[in-house]
């Protein structure tokens, strides 16, 4: 029988998407699954976004450039012209989603065997997308004690060999909600200059922000023009997850122009998801507002909600919409799928996705889940009961 590569059989599971058969099945028993496992935002789509797609009068289909189109590219440099970072369209490629933004980022700047090191927990596609460039991921651990903030930068310099080329980081973080403040930014910038190292950035949740604080970009730091790399997406911005349209960030034109590559060997991002990513720029602040305040809403009302939870931990985030839970067991894969499969409330029970699979580090995160606060309050607070007196029952059984 002919053999897969090695490299697919490496290829980590999501740790978000492997419990979706468990569900199922529970859905088929006529089980109610609230899903605090996966990022999809119940926020409406701009309609902005929407009437671009509807009222559109495209004849053909057709290919749209490599780098996406022309007008979509502009718009995109004035949208980070308005959050103080300053772009050209010529600094920009148009990807499918965040996700190939992140592969075609990481085939451009390593090689076989190269490392990147990133503080972990990390969003788990990372290490897909790193195993798939043959490359290795050099974790740096962060802790739930302090909200999972930026490791010393001494431990980043320990782990830095000749074959570093980048360190990525999530900003504000997925799936710890952790935003970076300016002098974590500027501890960084000052770290890949001393080592000439590439510094990615994964912003796609700029907007989501608490508290009073503010995101700060790394490509507003005028000292690392050509070390900076943008990875960005209309997802979670805009709720349009299933767009698929995301983009490529950087001054470095060397890095555009091999980026641009990759892309060209996919041919395009997808036309019309284009035409809504670019009406949907033109979404009012009114809006962004009203989804903070209401993210602001659920995270204060998930938090109080799990202190009522004896002998957990909390990380409680500054941004994006995810929580780091730390549970009184030893194995979160088995305490998942167990509720999946033994236990529920009146007919309704959770699923969440074990934290073990945003390390790298093995073993760690085994006691961890990943909480998504994308549903209303009232889901919320009815998925935290089913948490609490499952986790109650399952610790006696």
């Amino acid at each position: 029988m002919p053999q897969i590569s090695k490299k697919g059989s490496l290829m980590p599971p999501s740790p978000i998407r492997k419990l979706v058969p468990f569900a199922e099945k529970a859905k088929k028993r006529g089980i109610h699954v609230i899903h605090l496992n996966i990022g999809q935002p119940d926020i409406k789509t701009p309609k902005i976004a929407l009437d671009a797609i509807k009222n559109h009068d495209i004849e053909v289909l057709a290919y749209s450039r490599t780098e996406g189109s022309d007008n979509y590219r502009e718009k995109i440099a004035d949208y980070y012209d308005k959050h103080n970072i300053k772009v050209t369209a010529d600094d920009i490629i148009v990807t499918t989603g965040g996700s190939e933004a992140l592969a075609f980022t990481m085939g451009s700047i390593l090689d076989e065997g190269d490392e990147i090191i990133i503080p972990e927990p990390f969003y788990a596609n990372y290490n897909g997308f790193a195993t798939a460039n043959g490359v290795k991921v050099v974790p740096i651990m962060a802790t739930i004690e302090n909200n999972f903030a930026l490791p010393p930068v001494t431990e980043f310099e320990k782990k830095i060999t000749s074959n570093t080329k980048g360190i990525l980081i999530c900003n504000p973080g997925n799936p710890t909600g952790y935003l970076y403040n300016h002098d974590e930014i500027l501890q960084l910038v000052a770290l890949v200059k001393k080592h000439d190292l590439f510094l990615i950035a994964d912003e796609v949740y700029r907007e989501f922000t608490y508290d009073g604080k503010k995101h700060f970009s790394i490509l507003s730091e005028p000292d690392i023009t050509d070390h900076a790399i943008v990875v960005d997406s209309v997802s979670k911005r805009y709720s349009m997850c299933g767009a698929r349209i995301g983009c490529i960030v950087s001054k470095n034109k060397e890095v555009v122009q091999t980026a641009m590559k990759f892309a060209q060997a996919r041919l395009s991002p997808p036309t019309l998801a284009q035409i809504a990513a670019e009406a949907a720029l033109e979404t009012p602040q009114s809006y962004f507002d009203a989804v903070i305040e209401e993210y602001v809403s659920r995270r204060d009302l998930l938090l109080r909600e799990l202190q009522k939870i004896e002998n957990i931990k909390i990380a409680k985030p500054s941004g994006a919409f995810y929580c780091v839970v730390e549970l009184p067991i030893n194995d979160a894969d088995d305490f998942a799928q167990w509720l999946l499969e033994h236990f529920d409330i009146d007919g309704d029970t959770v699923m969440v996705a074990p934290a073990g699979g945003f390390y790298a580090t093995p073993h760690s995160g085994s006691n961890q889940i990943r909480i998504a606060y994308v549903l209303d309050k009232e889901q919320l607070k009815r998925a935290v009961l089913i948490l609490k007196k499952g986790l109650e029952a399952y610790l006696k059984s």
